[in-house]
């Protein structure tokens, strides 16, 4: 299947998982279930941009006694009088402008207030002021349904009057490593070599909206992979190699045995062709599920992650689809004869830089990328557009 098409079809492979409520600080990750509108006028009142003082009419102004600061009350101020006045504090009635402080002197002995300001003129009514109402209206739409919920949409919401936000489900995920050459503590030894996606693919799961609920490791055993795949009640479960057909890969077996229908088996991608995407039965409490197959090499897996499994995840968990970046190669990017290429790279002033130590069993090269190009068959020459997908947790 060609790479385009392999993840169009994660995308549509499932529909945003049920709405919950949550108060704001637990909906950081999650994707709104509905459109933010405002709760309130932002700002709610007329309120100083500024510290100084609030003026009613043209200079000078006589001094009333007090102050106004934020959060406190203020009593209306009359013609041709001024009271000094903090940043963001409610703007009296009364008041046309904000004198700033830099720009006033105040004369202790009469208790006048002039204009000592150069630059733009004479104060002008609205100055320094921000207007009830200047950011939205209350009921004005704020952010579209699928929007993830970021510090910033955080704030926003709290600002407009939130406490709670109606969001999408978290996708639950559980991982399975495969393979018994997989170590999990030390140095490679004895034709055993470190397992590198049980810590890496975690981090990234969380990061593309999941609910990572447990890591397993398992045996070259076709009964534990069979077991493990059935048992699961995880939206999705992702494995780690075993999507070829070597002589210990066991999966497609496992899938057939336990009524699994594949969606995607291969795709026209290097690294990492021999990925898969299946429909696992329903689990116990007839939630569909679903099956990512990554390959066992480390760069051919994180291939696997942003052809399938990122799609997935955020078409479950309720995300709005990415906009494709674009940026031109700064180098010529060697492509594949046949196969889509997705290439490690640096993004710099000049575009996307191909970086070394990009083999499928590689991750050095990943450790610098800011990107993987997307690069078709045949290559890319210096100076023409290429799209660059974000890397995870960069």
């Amino acid at each position: 299947m060609a790479w385009e098409r392999a993840r169009s079809v994660a995308r549509g492979a499932a529909g945003p998982l049920s709405v919950v409520t949550r108060d704001l600080t637990e909906a950081l990750g999650h994707a709104l279930a509905e459109p933010l509108a405002a709760l309130t006028d932002l700002p709610p009142f007329d309120t100083s941009a500024m510290d100084g003082w609030a003026v009613a009419g043209p200079a000078p102004w006589r001094l009333r006694g007090g102050r106004i600061l934020a959060g406190g009350p203020s009593e209306p101020l009359s013609e041709g009088t001024a009271v000094p006045i903090a940043t963001g504090a409610r703007l009296p009635v009364g008041a046309t402008a904000v004198l700033r402080r830099e720009h006033g002197q105040a004369e202790e002995r009469s208790g006048v207030l002039h204009d000592r300001s150069v630059g733009p003129g004479p104060l002008v009514p609205g100055r320094d002021i921000r207007p009830r109402g200047r950011e939205c209206r209350s009921g004005e739409p704020l952010l579209p349904s699928g929007t993830t919920v970021t510090p910033a949409v955080l704030g926003l919401a709290a600002a407009a009057g939130y406490d709670r936000l109606a969001v999408h489900r978290r996708p639950a995920v559980e991982l399975l490593v495969l393979g018994d050459e997989l170590l999990e503590h030390g140095p490679p030894r004895d034709g055993r070599v470190r397992d590198a996606l049980g810590p890496l693919l975690p981090p990234w799961l969380r990061g593309c909206g999941a609910d990572v609920t447990g890591r397993r490791m398992v045996a070259d055993d076709p009964d534990l992979l069979r077991e493990a795949v059935r048992r699961s009640s995880a939206d999705v479960v992702v494995t780690t190699g075993s999507t070829a057909a070597g002589p210990v890969d066991f999966l497609h077996d496992a899938l057939d045995e336990v009524g699994a229908r594949l969606l995607v088996d291969s795709v026209a991608v290097r690294p990492g062709h021999p990925m898969l995407l299946a429909e696992l039965p329903p689990a116990a409490d007839g939630r569909p599920r679903r099956l990512v197959g990554l390959p066992g090499n480390p760069l051919a897996a994180v291939a696997g992650t942003v052809t399938l499994m990122i799609p997935l995840l955020r078409r479950l968990g309720g995300h709005l689809a990415g906009t494709p970046r674009t940026t031109v190669a700064a180098a010529a990017l060697s492509g594949h004869p046949r196969d889509t290429r997705l290439l490690p790279v640096l993004r710099t002033d000049h575009g996307a830089t191909p970086l070394p130590f990009d083999g499928p069993a590689m991750l050095r090269g990943l450790a610098y990328a800011d990107g993987l190009a997307v690069v078709p068959p045949g290559g890319v020459s210096a100076g023409d557009p290429v799209e660059v997908l974000d890397v995870p947790g960069r």
